[in-house]
C-alpha cells in the first residue's frame, strides 16, 4: 500500500515517514500545498496523511481540490486544530477521519489499516483467500495456519492483491501501489515477486490473467 504525507513540519513529516515506511506501506513526503495537491492528482495512493495548516496552499483547499477533481483516496486530517468546527470543516470538505496532535503512533496506523480497508470493501483486519490468511494488525501471513516468511515487498504485493481480491490488477497498477515515487521501480520485479509467493503459499494463491495483469480469489472460484 502506497501513502501520502502532507505535512510542512520537517521533523514530523520525516518522522511520520519513517514510521509508515517501517509499518510496511510504501510513502512519498510533500512539505507544500502545492506539491501535496500535485502529488495526489498525478500519482496513486491508497491513503493520505493530510495537516490543515500548509504554506501555499492550506489543507482544506487542497482537499476540496482533490474531491472536485474525483480524486477518491481515503484522507485522514492531522492537524493541530482540535475545535468541533475545524473537524466539521475538515470533513465536510471530504476528509475520512481526523486525528489531532500530538497523537500515537499506534492510532495513526490503525486508522490507516481501517480506511483502506473500508475503501477496497474489506471489515476484517484478517484478510483471507482459502488457506492463504493475512493480518493487517500484525503483518502476520499464515498458510494453513502455519506462519510463512515474506520479504517486505513480497508482502505489499501480497497485502494489495488480497485487498482488492477478484478484481484484475495490472501491473502497472502495482508498481503505483508498492513502491514510493523514489524507488527505481522495474516491471520485470513483479513477476519475480509473484514466482516467490507462489512458491511459498501455493501454485494457484495468484492467477496470471494474461495481457492485463494478476488476480488472486477464493480457490474454485
Amino acid at each position: 500500500m502506497r501513502l501520502l504525507i502532507v505535512e510542512d513540519e520537517p521533523s514530523l513529516g520525516q518522522q511520520l515517514r519513517n514510521t509508515l515506511e517501517g509499518a510496511g506501506y510504501a510513502v512519498d513526503l510533500a512539505t507544500d500545498g502545492e506539491d501535496g495537491h500535485f502529488l495526489g492528482t498525478t500519482e496513486s495512493y491508497d491513503a493520505v496523511v493530510l495537516d490543515l495548516g500548509l504554506p501555499t496552499i492550506d489543507g482544506l483547499t487542497v482537499l476540496d481540490r482533490w474531491r472536485k477533481e474525483g480524486r477518491g483516496f481515503p484522507v485522514l486530517v492531522l492537524t493541530a486544530r482540535d475545535s468541533w468546527s475545524d473537524k466539521v470543516a475538515g470533513l465536510d470538505a471530504g476528509a475520512d477521519d481526523y486525528l489531532a496532535k500530538p497523537f500515537q503512533s499506534e492510532e495513526l496506523i490503525a486508522r490507516l489499516r481501517a480506511l483502506i480497508r473500508r475503501a477496497s470493501g474489506n471489515a476484517s483486519s484478517e484478510l483471507t483467500a482459502g488457506d492463504v490468511r493475512l493480518d493487517t494488525r500484525s503483518g502476520r501471513v499464515t498458510l494453513n495456519g502455519e506462519p510463512v516468511k515474506l520479504t517486505a515487498q513480497e508482502y505489499k504485493l501480497l497485502s494489495y492483491l488480497l485487498h482488492h481480491k477478484g478484481k484484475v490488477v495490472s501491473r502497472t497498477e502495482l508498481i503505483e501501489h508498492i513502491y514510493d515515487q523514489d524507488f527505481d521501480r522495474d516491471s520485470n520485479t513483479i513477476e519475480v515477486f509473484v514466482t516467490r509467493i507462489r512458491k511459498k503459499l501455493g501454485a494457484d494463491v495468484i492467477t496470471t490473467i494474461r495481457g492485463l495483469g494478476y488476480s488472486l480469489d477464493e480457490p474454485g472460484r
